[in-house]
């Protein structure tokens, strides 16, 4: 893998920060500006530091698990390197309109520089993606069924709980056929042919799970724990079930192409958590402490990764294979 050289990263992922800060400062000075909202402000003075302290670790807890989910996709990049490419892929991803899209098509620019192919890129990229997805619908589809078998069933839990079960269950038939239905069309070429194969290295450790994709697990959990902690230093406990499909339906919101998505994101949060009845304000103030802490842990852990990678020479890499994570002979 060839060198790259300081001008290609490092100075570009710090002034993203930079203009990322300048953008969390104004949406801070709004809070302050307009009477209504200073309550938030009011509410995060008051938290508990030991459960924001507790919120930071089990950040660090979720990018740890994406970095052991995206060696296994990435099992030919020696470990170092791998681990600061991931760091990097998260780092961009919240500094990048698209969030986790984004991330990724910065990791494989960085991979392909390295002497990657392309194709081996797509195909990996997909097949992280769509487990780390997986995971997120699961999740989505075991939440709306806790809802629904809750305490708190009825009319109004099952208008909550019946469409993510039934997006759940429509996105993940839709995604295991989809690669016989191209099969059968005759479409495998080019990119499409790669994504479709990266539904089969998805499918693999699906099938055959080893700790890896525990980190896959954890990468999602850790998270929302998060949040939880943002509330828990609040004193305010939500349901897991109501905290858990506010976060997955809120992060929808991300689709929207702004940097960082600041403002965007936690408004996205803030309405589903309500919707899912969390209070608005407690809600609000946990959201912006959620969302400092999930922007800068990756952020600077990525800034730091990217300082690394550019300050030594990159050692050669041994030619990646798909053999390892190849679906199973039918």
């Amino acid at each position: 893998m060839r060198q790259t050289t300081p001008s290609s990263g490092s100075p570009g992922v710090v002034r993203r920060l930079v203009l990322v800060a300048v953008a969390v400062a104004g949406v801070l000075a709004v809070l302050v500006a307009v009477p209504g909202l200073r309550g938030v402000l009011d509410e995060i003075g008051e938290m508990d530091l030991r459960w924001v302290a507790a919120a930071v670790a089990l950040e660090i807890g979720s990018c740890l698990g994406f970095v052991a989910v995206f060696r296994l996709f990435f099992d030919g990049v020696p470990a170092g390197p791998a681990r600061e490419t991931a760091w990097s892929v998260m780092a961009s991803g919240v500094l990048l309109p698209g969030g986790g899209v984004g991330g990724l098509a910065a990791g494989g620019y960085l991979l392909h520089l390295g002497g990657m192919t392309t194709s081996a890129i797509v195909q990996r990229s997909s097949g992280l993606f769509l487990l780390t997805s997986a995971v997120n619908v699961l999740a989505l589809g075991l939440a709306g069924l806790l809802l629904l078998l809750g305490p708190a069933s009825g009319p109004q839990a099952l208008a909550l709980a019946a469409v993510p079960i039934g997006v759940a269950v429509v996105v993940l038939l839709a995604v295991w056929g989809l690669p016989r239905l191209v099969a059968r069309r005759r479409a495998r070429v080019g990119w499409g042919a790669d994504l479709v194969a990266g539904i089969e290295l998805a499918k693999g450790p699906l099938r055959r799970p080893g700790w890896r994709v525990a980190g896959g697990v954890g990468y999602l959990l850790f998270d929302i724990a998060v949040l939880w902690a943002a509330f828990a230093a609040l004193g305010v406990h939500p349901p897991i079930a109501a905290l858990v499909l506010g976060y997955l339906v809120g992060f929808l919101a991300n689709v929207v192409p702004v940097p960082a998505g600041v403002g965007v994101l936690d408004a996205g949060l803030v309405a589903a958590l309500v919707l899912y009845g969390l209070p608005a304000e407690s809600s609000a103030a946990a959201v912006l402490v959620y969302h400092a802490i999930a922007f800068w842990v990756p952020g600077l852990g990525g800034s730091f990764a990217s300082l690394r990678r550019y300050r030594r020479p990159i050692a050669a890499r041994r030619p990646v294979s798909l053999a390892g994570l190849a679906p199973a002979a039918r």
